[in-house]
């Protein structure tokens, strides 16, 4: 039920939360495995990696933010480089799943498999076990969740239920995880992902007007902001690394920058704030 703004650190008026996913090419492949045969298709991903990633990882130092990247095992195991030096520059890694796949068609077995796969590849590449989970493409199971929490993830970014964080119990044990709710407007790539085959989005007809997504933006988070609640927005470098629309990802930090009192955050020191203040 709705209530209202979140207790926040003092002199703080709202969180931002700034996650990047890095899906790479496996987003494509996920939505048809025949794309790993098709270059053309593999390289709106490869590009995200190789130049929207450096971009959006000078862009985040110019404001002194530090991220969340929400990785998939496939991407850290097969950039392992670009993972540390996310790690290094002072960024959070967490896991997306181990290759973009739809965890709510996968048995239990098969969940946990993937998940500790993911899991082991993230730490190989930075040194660390991710803290937070966010499931890759489609649904997800309460029972994913549960596995996430097994893990060791103890925060996960996934629904779309509340504007504030809030600890959800993922078992009949009463076991728990800090949920980060999010909102489709507040992500890049449903406005500007687009390819012919596989076709997505499924009926074409995008790529939207980049002066209109940077208004829904900004009319999001001054409606956070104004309300004391948690902004979680999501990138993804593919989307939003290019030379026009980096520019576009730095025009909204800096209107949010503006603002006195945003706390830019990442998953896992929300997380500890929230121990003691929900």
């Amino acid at each position: 039920m709705y209530t209202k703004g979140m207790k926040l650190p003092a002199g703080k008026k709202c969180v931002a939360f700034i996650t990047v996913n890095l899906s790479a090419e496996f987003f494509w492949i996920s939505l048809d495995k025949k794309a790993i045969n098709m270059p053309k298709t593999l390289s709106l991903g490869q590009y995200g990696m190789s130049h929207g990633v450096p971009r959006l990882l000078n862009l985040l130092d110019d404001y002194g933010i530090k991220a969340t990247f929400f990785t998939p095992g496939k991407t850290a195991e097969t950039y392992p480089e670009i993972i540390k030096e996310i790690a290094d520059r002072g960024h959070e890694i967490a896991c997306h799943g181990y290759e973009y796949e739809n965890m709510s068609l996968l048995s239990s077995t098969e969940q946990r498999v993937r998940i500790k796969k993911a899991v082991a590849a993230i730490e190989k590449a930075c040194g660390k076990k991710p803290k937070g989970f966010r499931a890759p493409i489609g649904d997800l199971m309460l029972e994913t969740l549960e596995i996430a929490r097994e893990e060791g993830m103890v925060y996960s970014s996934d629904l779309f239920d509340d504007d504030r964080p809030y600890f959800m119990e993922v078992n009949e044990s009463g076991d728990k995880m800090l949920q980060i709710p999010m909102q489709w407007a507040n992500f890049d790539l449903p406005y500007f992902a687009f390819n012919y085959r596989p076709a997505f989005p499924t009926g074409q007809g995008r790529i939207a007007n980049y002066s209109n997504v940077l208004s829904n933006w900004k009319d999001e988070f001054t409606g956070h902001y104004n309300h004391n609640l948690c902004y979680t927005m999501q990138l993804d470098p593919q989307t939003t690394g290019s030379p026009g629309r980096i520019n576009l990802v730095k025009e909204f930090i800096e209107y949010m920058s503006e603002h006195e009192g945003v706390w830019f955050t990442t998953g896992s020191e929300l997380y500890e704030y929230s121990l003691q203040n929900i």
